[in-house]
């Protein structure tokens, strides 16, 4: 049970040290309260109340670890239902499946380690590759799990089967370096799940049918019972209203209700007929909690989409992706060629600089420090005025790269010229179009007319 900001004051050791970064323990207590800080920065707490604040102080949602190396990604340690609350930490990890049998499962798992798309500046990969035992031998599944590391080396791996002793041949062919998640311990096979997670120290998947929270309470129970601390829950549910009321009860039941049994991150097995339908399900999955979204379709498309959507749902509400504000070189510009000005927006940044540069028309363009909001958001909130026009402007050497002084600022913004020609008296102060689709054509019959 989480414990207040006075309870936590009372354990610690109330110096007022400052040596935590907090002007007092109190102010330390209530921020490790919020889940704000760490306990580890507190240097004099004692061994007693370390035991007891590392207890209260444990996320609501245990952190789930897959895969080993630079590519292994985390899962859960969620403190909030709703991203705004505060945000969203862990993004859901995609994985794409394919069957121990499939003729191109070297060539899948390939493709899924090789697959990048670049947004707003950031490359978006997929997680990992499920490798589904089709059934037959223990050795059979074991040398597809092999042959799909030898094609995607480094790649997090979720390894499904129901027959433990297949999971187990898989792991001790060498997968088990890898942390694999394994895929999934049910109510008829738990116990021997179980002991293959421990010996290999591998994170484990609990599932039941149909959204039976009752059934996974009581599976959790047993399984953490037998060792196994690692655990990602899978609810069963088929439809998409049971998928989503399982995984909103189960989040509200961690979070709300302190139910420890719970408080594993979840995973979506999205699988359709067809990548349309797969897609509905994923992007619910994405929204609504999940920590594991396993694939079976390998379709740019709806992958792109699924990118995107979790880019935007995982970035921090309150800290917008944002450009560093600086001056950039679009093309090769000369001193000829125009000077526009910009935030540092990440998007805003991207479809200025996009349609300049598909134009080819060389351009310096300024960025000015807005926290990375928008033209017009930061305007309202005074971030993008002609005070932080003209700052940019003097400081970032562009009057002595052009032989003009023509700046063009963006017509959302038209209101601020005059202002800005009284920042900035030496320059002429051009007003461009409202959007960055009309750029190319602004520059190539106004800007130099």
């Amino acid at each position: 049970m989480a414990l207040s900001g006075l309870q936590i004051y009372k354990l610690l050791p109330q110096t007022n040290c400052k040596e935590c970064g907090f002007p007092t323990c109190l102010a330390f207590a209530m921020k490790l309260a919020q889940k704000g800080t760490e306990l580890d920065k507190c240097p004099y707490v004692s061994d007693d109340a370390r035991t007891a604040l590392d207890a209260a102080s444990a996320p609501p949602i245990k952190l789930a670890t897959i895969g080993a190396g630079d590519r292994a990604f985390g899962v859960g340690n969620e403190t909030v239902m709703y991203r705004h609350e505060k945000t969203f930490v862990h993004q859901p990890g995609l994985v794409v499946r394919v069957k121990s049998d499939a003729a191109d499962l070297a060539d899948v798992a390939a493709r899924v380690a090789g697959y990048s798309v670049e947004r707003v500046g950031m490359t978006l990969t997929l997680d990992g590759l499920a490798v589904e035992d089709a059934g037959g031998r223990a050795a059979a599944y074991a040398a597809a799990v092999a042959a799909a590391r030898a094609a995607a080396p480094g790649l997090p791996l979720v390894l499904m089967s129901a027959d433990a002793a297949a999971i187990d041949a898989a792991l001790a062919g060498g997968a088990a370096a890898e942390k694999p998640l394994i895929h999934a311990a049910t109510a008829a096979n738990w116990q021997a799940m179980a002991e293959v997670a421990k010996k290999h120290a591998c994170p484990l998947v609990i599932k039941v049918a149909d959204g039976d929270l009752d059934g996974l309470l009581e599976l959790s129970g047993q399984v953490r019972g037998a060792g196994v601390e690692d655990l990602v829950l899978d609810p069963g549910a088929t439809t998409l209203a049971g998928e989503l009321a399982a995984a909103t009860q189960l989040r509200r039941l961690a979070l709300k209700k302190g139910a420890r049994e719970l408080g594993y991150p979840l995973v979506a097995v999205a699988a359709a007929p067809t990548w349309q339908a797969e897609l509905v399900r994923a992007t619910q999955a994405v929204g609504k909690y999940a920590g594991v979204i396993i694939l079976d379709h390998f379709e740019p498309a709806m992958l792109y989409s699924l990118l995107t959507l979790r880019q935007n749902i995982y970035t921090d509400p309150q800290k917008p992706i944002q450009m560093e504000p600086k001056l950039y070189e679009i093309g090769s510009p000369t001193a000829d060629s125009p000077v526009l000005i910009t935030t540092n927006f990440s998007l805003t940044y991207f479809s200025v600089a996009g349609e300049v540069e598909g134009a080819g028309i060389p351009t310096w363009l300024l960025v000015a420090d807005s926290d990375g909001q928008s033209v017009l958001t930061g305007w309202a909130a005074g971030k993008f005025d002609a005070e932080k026009i003209a700052k940019t402007v003097k400081g970032s050497g562009i009057e002595n790269m052009v032989g003009h002084k023509k700046l063009v600022i963006p017509g959302h913004v038209a209101g601020l010229s005059g202002e800005v020609e009284e920042e900035l008296p030496e320059w002429k102060i051009m007003v461009g179009p409202r959007d960055a689709v009309d750029i190319p054509n602004y520059i190539k019959n106004v800007w130099g007319a």
